[in-house]
């Protein structure tokens, strides 16, 4: 538009100057014009044709733009057109629904029918009465039966006028309780159309409310009437079962119409109320924003990555003053781990640090996450580093940068995560003095000069491998610029030297660097890291809460195998300070927890519960289903990512983690999986693998990684012949399955011996025929595949006769059980038994050719048990010969 505008206002000024050339030009003197006339005429008429062309070009646009904008204002009144007439459409169809509201209420009202919550709970209070009096062996007259003629009751003929007043007294109390009846019905059809209306006038919602309570003179009647009155109210009991079978027809009716249309009208309530909460969860985050400050910082969030035994676990091990590593299978991390460094213990372990002094601790302490180093835990890994804030790359002095260590570091640049290297393991370094609890620095100028050499050329090789990887790097007291070169700590995770420096340069990193990141937010942002069942607890979940706060009582949503979770926090349980959130430890219990912190927290319904993902807090109970639909939305993308083969084996694992793991590690080892499922294994899946038995035996497996397998599920397995491997390490689930595979392998192939029949040619060496028939031994030159006991040989040019199966093959005086291309061998060919034995010289001549008689079963047998014993000259034979056979 601005530019339409632009080009409006320089038409009328190109036009002008257009206009004044021209006159100009005839003002001049007439001596002039000769010699200008020359010179200008031609060029005056291009640049005029050239304005002209502009101004029709700016006079299109214009229009152009004046018909957009009239289109745009046309779409825009039929919109409002529209969405006029739709909400006249949505008013009219609730006052239409009102009115057959009211309608229907008036006519149940008329019929007597329309019972208050209070009349219907007095009428089974007085039908229980009368019940227990029958029970009691009260005997109750039957008053007033002719009422109701129902089908097949006999009609008896009137009584004689001698027993007149006998009748009469009889339908006299009926008459008297149907009048009382009729004025209670009245009273309560009067006093419920008054509510109505006070209800109309005040509130004009469609949702319904109860009825007003009427007077109930009956009722009271009913609940106080002593045994005297047994005839009256019995009839009473009987009228009202007769009425209450009407009207409970009339009200199912009633009632079904009521809620379809209910449901129609309830249906955009339940957006409306949708929309709000979703309005008031975006704005409690809009506030969060805005509350956070650098003065309030939370605790940062650390992670620990490095190749396998390069020290990491030692290294937090140290600054716990604790013990893990050893409860760990195989020493190798298996889960995530997370403790809480409170900064007294901080300042503790880096007050003999050079700066300490100086420095003002605005950190509450640091959050250190132990990640499983090896290849496999990439995925945990992963998590790992997308939740922390700074992470510490372990590097073994001694080895440089290994090939996870590459990994970690292409981890942490693509989630652009800042970190500091711990060069571990410097009491390695040969002729190391230990000196504990001083800086560094210190320690390393009090070494041998030897050592002290050997630190700078080893320090250098790092700098030069992390040059290789694109990443400038320096010692951290050398570090020219701390933005853009990386800091280098020396460490001993044993000896616990430098432990104080790297502390003490994260906090320093933090507090700089990291400010803003670290500002608290009341937005609550919490990872489910690990689901765990302890005894005395039941089930419970280690979560990260990076921000927000968790309190006891909270509905809180996570991910489940069968669905979301919704459960609320009965404890919230943190380890004592300085210890792993993996260990068995006196747990602390807090009624209120605030980021960042390690915690676990117990809660009903956890068992099903998915670690590896997000969970949510719905502090209004309208909020719940908005949760639960990102928590769904969350664990769908997720596993949807992850294609599955028709054939393959079953998969199960306790974590989100360990499954991508356990799935990324099938992959490399080119192991199929047909089917997943994060939990223990149930005969569910032991069903779903036992289809792999009628396509491929070798897949109907279950690999449990770290899962439990119920009794009843592996008593099926055993019966349907499903195998369960299970372990606790994913190298030994992987050994384990391959074992079972190269078996069963081997027993399809001593199976399928006889039938596998491999691709050979021979030529016959004439001066080595020994025998000529039954059976025929001769010498044979291999001239392509492989001869092997058990070839049947035929000769293709001599109408493919058979000569029978070679059952023995020597070579200089040896028994050989194979002979591959170029090999001269001595072979003993046998008839078939039942066939005349062929003769040498008559059947088949020195010229003639010999090959393995192959068949379509043998081709099919070898591709697939003696795929690799053959080679590829070997299959190109195998080819040869199918089309000399004949074979499709």
């Amino acid at each position: 538009d601005e530019a339409g505008e632009a080009a409006a206002t320089a038409a009328p000024e190109a036009a002008a100057a257009a206009e004044e050339k021209p006159a100009a030009e005839a003002a001049k003197p007439a001596g002039d014009a000769g010699k200008d006339d020359k010179k200008k005429k031609g060029p005056n008429k291009a640049a005029l044709a050239l304005m002209q062309e502009r101004l029709k070009a700016i006079r299109e646009e214009e229009e152009r733009l004046k018909r957009e904008e009239e289109e745009k204002e046309r779409l825009a009144e039929e919109a409002e057109k529209y969405r006029l007439e739709q909400l006249r459409l949505e008013q009219e169809k609730k006052e239409k629904k009102k009115q057959k509201e009211k309608e229907r209420k008036e006519r149940l009202k008329a019929e007597g029918k329309l019972l208050t919550a209070k009349q219907k709970q007095d009428r089974m209070r007085a039908q229980a009465m009368l019940d227990a009096l029958k029970a009691q062996g009260v005997e109750i007259p039957e008053v007033g039966v002719e009422k109701k003629v129902r089908p097949g009751t006999r009609i008896r003929p009137k009584k004689k006028d001698d027993g007149t007043k006998e009748g009469e007294s009889k339908e006299e109390s009926p008459s008297l309780e149907e009048q009382k009846k009729a004025e209670a019905e009245a009273a309560a059809a009067e006093a419920a159309k008054k509510a109505e209306e006070v209800k109309e006038s005040w509130d004009a919602s469609d949702s319904e409310e109860e009825e007003p309570e009427p007077a109930k003179p009956e009722a009271k009647e009913e609940s106080k009437a002593p045994v005297k009155k047994q005839d009256s109210k019995k009839q009473e009991s009987d009228d009202d079962e007769d009425d209450s079978e009407d009207d409970d027809d009339d009200e199912s009716d009633d009632e079904s119409e009521d809620e379809s249309d209910s449901e129609e009208d309830n249906r955009p309530e339940a957006e409306k109320i949708r929309q709000r909460a979703m309005e008031r969860i975006a704005k409690r985050t809009q506030d969060a924003e805005k509350k956070r400050t650098t003065d309030n910082l939370r605790a940062a969030v650390v992670c620990v990555l490095g190749h396998v035994d390069t020290g990491k676990t030692k290294i937090l091990d140290k600054l716990r003053r604790t013990n893990v590593q050893d409860a760990e299978a195989g020493g190798i991390t298996q889960q995530i781990g997370a403790t809480n460094v409170p900064i007294d213990n901080i300042k503790e372990q880096t007050k003999f640090v050079k700066g300490f002094g100086d420095t003002i601790f605005k950190l509450p302490g640091l959050l250190i996450i132990d990640t499983p180093g090896h290849e496999s835990f990439s995925n945990l890994r992963n998590r790992g580093s997308s939740l922390c804030d700074i992470a510490i790359l372990v590097v073994d002095i001694m080895h440089g940068l290994e090939p996870q260590t590459i990994e970690s570091i292409n981890l942490l640049k693509a989630k652009r995560t800042p970190f500091v290297v711990a060069l571990n393991k410097i009491d390695r370094l040969y002729d190391w003095n230990t000196m504990n609890r001083k800086d560094v620095r210190d320690i390393l100028k009090g070494q041998a000069t030897n050592t002290q050499l050997e630190f700078t050329q080893r320090t250098k090789e790092v700098i030069v491998q992390f040059a290789e990887q694109g990443l400038n790097a320096a010692l951290y007291y050398e570090n020219p610029d701390p933005k853009t070169y990386i800091s280098l700590v020396p460490t001993s995770a044993i000896t616990g030297e430098g432990m104080g420096n790297l502390l003490f340069l994260i906090v320093q990193f933090c507090q700089k660097q990291l400010a803003k990141r670290l500002m608290f937010s009341e937005d609550l942002q919490a990872t489910v890291l690990e689901v765990k069942a302890i005894p005395g607890l039941g089930t419970t979940i280690d979560a990260i809460l990076i921000n927000g706060k968790l309190r006891e009582g909270d509905t809180m949503i996570l991910a489940g195998t069968e669905g979301p979770i919704t459960t609320q926090i009965k404890a919230l349980l943190m380890p004592q300070p300085m210890k792993e959130l993996r260990v068995k430890n006196a747990y602390i219990e807090h009624k209120e927890v605030v980021a960042a912190q390690g915690v676990k927290i117990a809660a009903k319904e956890l068992e099903k519960a998915i670690a590896g993902l997000n969970l949510q807090i719905a502090q209004k109970p309208d909020e719940v289903e908005i949760c639960r639909d990102i928590v769904a939305r969350d664990l769908k993308s997720v596993l949807s990512s992850i294609k599955l083969s028709e054939r393959g084996v079953y998969v199960q694992a306790s974590t989100l983690g360990s499954l991508e793991a356990l799935l990324e590690f099938l992959r490399t080892s080119k192991i199929p999986y047909s089917g997943i499922r994060i939990g223990p294994v149930v005969k569910r899946d032991v069903m779903k693998a036992s289809t792999m038995l009628e396509h491929e035996n070798q897949y109907a497996t279950i690999l449990a990684f770290d899962v439990k397998v119920e009794r009843d599920a592996q008593e099926l397995a055993d019966s349907l012949g499903v195998k369960i491997f299970q372990a606790d390490i994913i190298y030994h689930l992987f050994d384990k399955f391959m074992a079972y595979r190269d078996e069963i392998k081997q027993r399809k192939r001593e199976e399928f011996k006889t039938i596998a029949v491999f691709p050979c040619k021979l030529k016959i060496l004439p001066q080595f025929v020994f025998n000529s028939r039954d059976p025929i031994v001769m010498g044979v030159i291999v001239e392509a595949g492989v001869v092997k006991e058990g070839t049947p040989i035929c000769v293709p040019s001599k109408e493919f006769v058979d000569l029978g199966v070679v059952t023995s093959i020597e070579a200089n005086h040896k028994q050989i059980e194979t002979a591959r291309k170029g090999q001269e061998v001595c072979i003993k060919i046998e008839p078939i038994p039942g066939e005349t034995p062929k003769m040498f010289g008559r059947h088949f001549e020195e010229t003639d050719m010999l090959v393995s008689k192959i068949s379509r079963q043998s081709i099919d047998a070898c591709k697939d048990y003696f795929r690799d014993d053959l080679l590829k000259s070997d299959w190109a034979l195998m080819v040869e010969l199918k089309k000399t056979f004949q074979i499709l």
